[in-house]
């Protein structure tokens, strides 16, 4: 267990990408904080299948992605709790599907707030600890809509590009305070976030949840499989290695062969 002994925060991980991370984290040792929205008998249930299953301790904190008070309390309850957090996990996010004429303002400014604010402040709280440490991983899940675009998805897009550009300037900064900050791009992965933007998807381009699905999806993966969140998770741990540490600054694809292109 690489990971004993040191804390983790991952936004979004009350399912999908971001539990599974939070899942693997926690299987090698580190003490894991759950934030996300959800059924709390689900959460709870999620939170304690992780702490039975890995001997390490998992917290739960409710902290809106929106509000830049919550996320710092949220650091803080963690740096209190366990002494860090040593890595912390930006993957909260929303999605919403529209052409840009029709493209509601208010979904735009939720979607920029949750994607790409919110880890800018994620960031800010966590970076001093990780320096007072001498150590630190930063892993934001961006997209394959980081590096290429996607028509009716111009918030998703811009949200996604700008965390790349975020990750880059942190990277530079924390160079030589042994902090790595990188971004991992998966291309569609089987989600609920993904599964839920199908039927805007459908009205938006009058087709039907299968063509959506394999000519619309898949169509942009040459392995014409989906990424599994576990892959995902793979990713992430081997970045928290001290095998990866001469990796910071990156944007990595698992992507199916998307932007191999």
């Amino acid at each position: 267990m690489f990971l004993k002994g040191k804390s983790a925060v991952v936004t979004g991980s009350t399912s999908g990408i971001g539990l599974a991370i939070a899942r693997a984290l926690a299987g090698e040792g580190a003490n894991v904080m759950l934030n996300g929205f959800g059924e709390a008998a689900a959460i709870e249930r999620a939170r304690t299948e992780i702490a039975a299953a890995s001997g390490a301790e998992a917290l739960y904190d409710p902290a809106d992605m929106t509000r830049p008070e919550q996320i710092a309390g949220m650091i803080a309850r963690a740096h209190d709790a366990w002494g860090g957090p040593d890595i912390v996990v930006n993957n909260a996010g929303i999605q919403f599907v529209s052409g840009i004429a029709d493209f509601p303002p208010e979904k735009w400014d939720a979607i920029i707030v949750i994607n790409l604010t919110s880890a800018f402040h994620v960031m800010r709280a966590a970076v001093p600890y990780m320096r007072a440490k001498g150590w630190g991983r930063i892993v934001s899940t961006a997209s394959a809509h980081s590096l290429v675009a996607s028509p009716n998805k111009s918030a998703y897009v811009a949200a996604k590009h700008g965390l790349v550009g975020l990750s880059k300037a942190v990277a530079l900064e924390t160079a030589t305070d042994g902090i790595t900050v990188n971004c991992i791009s998966p291309g569609y992965v089987w989600t609920p976030l993904v599964e839920s933007q199908i039927p805007d998807t459908m009205k938006a381009r009058g087709l039907t949840r299968e063509q959506v699905m394999n000519d619309l999806l898949l169509a942009a993966q040459p392995t014409k499989e989906f990424v599994t969140p576990e892959q995902v998770a793979a990713f992430a741990l081997f970045l928290c290695r001290d095998e990866a540490k001469a990796i910071t600054g990156a944007n990595l694809s698992a992507d199916g062969g998307w932007t191999a292109a």
